[in-house]
């Protein structure tokens, strides 16, 4: 072990409480990732879904337009203009 002078009392806590710090994060965050996927698979028991999974059995459909509605066909987007040669454009 190399000398670390006067302060190595001081050097080895820090990396310590350090290493202590760190290992307590990761822990916590195993701990909470654990408990979220038990609530999420709770949550899916009781035939809650989340909003970007497909449901199972459904095939997808074409919306239709309701009754007394038309559909409006989207506008293009106007050109764009193309600055004019010789010209710096301005900032």
């Amino acid at each position: 072990m190399p000398d670390l002078g006067p302060h190595a009392s001081f050097i080895i806590g820090a990396y310590a409480i350090t290493v202590i710090a760190v290992t307590a994060l990761v822990l916590a965050i195993l701990k909470d990732d654990r408990h979220q996927r038990h609530l999420l698979a709770e949550l899916q028991r009781q035939g809650i879904r989340r909003r970007s999974a497909k449901p199972p059995s459904a095939k997808p459909v074409a919306a239709e337009p309701q009754a007394g509605t038309a559909l409006k066909p989207k506008s293009a987007a106007p050109p764009r203009r193309k600055p004019a040669r010789g010209r710096k454009r301005q900032t």
